[in-house]
């Protein structure tokens, strides 16, 4: 409990003194982290904490962020509700219609509950261009920052420090309600919801109520995108964004606090960072989906507890070949992949297909790909991913067979010992 407080704070440390170190630019894409993380942690209680699966989480999102800039528009940032404080519109719109959906949508449980917040979402979707008085239209609604309580908010870095203070104010709250009674009932309505009716709770309120909450935080994270972008559209209820809250939570992992977080704030940045060099970048982030539902169930959060787990149990000598062979054969695993990714998406591209027609008759023009070029009828080309994917393998094939052998060694080393033990007893 002491490492993870000293790494929670290490982390809160370095979030402060962010902007001094990296570009506007990258202040900028920091934000946006922010958000993703604040998002996905208020999706998280819905889904991982009371076992709901929503699939229509943009609708909270978007609400949240239009009562923002229409609070903008109307006090205009002064007043009961200066601009420090306006996430707090996107908090009671959020909390409000969260209710309200919540109230219909927690009368049913499993697919048809996630069906019916699919559905909601996609009818905030559809309304919300018809709907011009209320949301702008396909144009829809801008803003102003305006300043308050000394600040002017017209840097990237005062907005970035107002929204780390949301950001963090959000997740400190989050983690005290799990330790409330009624935090222990959301556990309680994802393992048992039959049980906790048969001991009298309120089980649809309860589920109303976590709906709600859930709701009203992700209403504040649509606050600060639009104190962040001064406007608002119907775009934010786009369903690509109740996906992306969905495949950051379970990337980061369900079953710890922080893992949506950091689930969000990674993917938030991989998509900043990959998006200007491929266009298969969302390839890649569906591709990292199924392999962390597939051998890491417990998201890159649960990655860490099972390395430091295992630490614990053999020692860091022991697995330290372990570690060595696992990430050597990721890393040429995926590039490998990312080979394969890239060449495939330059040759059937549109422009290569021209190319091609141009010379036709012709050998396949060369494919310019890392530095270097690659024709597509060369056995050369494609002997290099295939030996990196092998050679990858093999080295993720050794570094499971070693842990295997170390966990067997273990075992053996505690019957031999509890043997000898029961031998002296009997002796005795």
């Amino acid at each position: 409990m002491k490492a993870y407080l000293t790494l929670v704070v290490a982390g809160i440390a370095a979030l402060i003194a962010l902007p001094f170190v990296f570009s506007q630019g990258l202040v900028n894409a920091a934000i946006q982290m922010l958000i993703a993380a604040l998002f996905a942690s208020a999706y998280n209680l819905l889904c991982g904490q009371a076992g709901m699966l929503s699939f229509g989480h943009a609708a909270y999102f978007g609400v949240g962020a239009f009562a923002t800039v229409h609070a903008m528009n109307g006090v205009g940032g002064s007043g009961l509700l200066p601009t420090p404080l306006l996430p707090l519109a996107g908090a009671v719109c959020g909390l409000a219609f969260g209710g309200f959906a919540g109230w219909f949508a927690t009368k049913r449980t499993g697919t048809y509950f996630a069906m019916i917040t699919l559905a909601i979402a996609e009818l905030m979707h559809s309304l919300a261009p018809h709907l011009k008085g209320l949301f702008g239209g396909e144009a829809g609604v801008s803003a102003m920052r305006m300043p308050a309580w000394g600040f002017d908010f017209g840097s990237a870095t005062q907005v970035y420090y107002l929204t780390l203070a949301w950001v963090l104010i959000s997740l400190t709250l989050l983690f005290l309600y799990t330790k409330t009674p009624m935090g222990r009932l959301t556990y309680g309505l994802r393992e048992n919801s039959h049980r906790l009716r048969f001991l009298g709770y309120n089980v649809h309120g309860l589920g109303v109520s976590v709906f709600a909450i859930s709701a009203m935080f992700s209403g504040i994270a649509g606050g600060l995108q639009v104190i962040n972008n001064e406007s608002a559209n119907y775009v934010l209820f786009d369903p690509s964004l109740s996906t992306a809250v969905v495949l950051n939570t379970y990337i980061g992992g369900v079953n710890v606090f922080l893992g949506p977080a950091l689930g969000a704030a990674l993917m938030t940045f991989f998509g900043y960072a990959v998006s200007d060099l491929t266009r298969s970048w969302l390839l890649y982030q569906g591709i990292l989906f199924v392999l962390v539902m597939m051998y890491m169930p417990t998201g890159l959060a649960g990655l860490f507890g099972n390395a430091k787990r295992l630490r614990q149990q053999f020692g860091i000598a022991r697995l330290a070949p372990v570690f060595v062979f696992a990430i050597a054969g990721a890393l040429l695993l995926s590039a490998g992949g990312a080979f394969i990714v890239e060449f495939l998406q330059r040759l059937f591209s549109q422009e290569y297909r021209a190319i091609a027609n141009l010379s036709a008759g012709a050998a396949m023009p060369p494919i310019p790909l890392f530095g270097q070029t690659w024709s597509p009828a060369s056995l050369t080309t494609w002997f290099v991913p295939a030996a990196l994917l092998v050679v990858g393998g093999i080295f993720a094939y050794f570094s499971r067979q070693r842990l295997i052998a170390i966990e067997h060694a273990v075992d053996t080393a505690m019957a031999s010992e509890t043997i000898q033990i029961a031998s002296k007893g009997n002796i005795a």
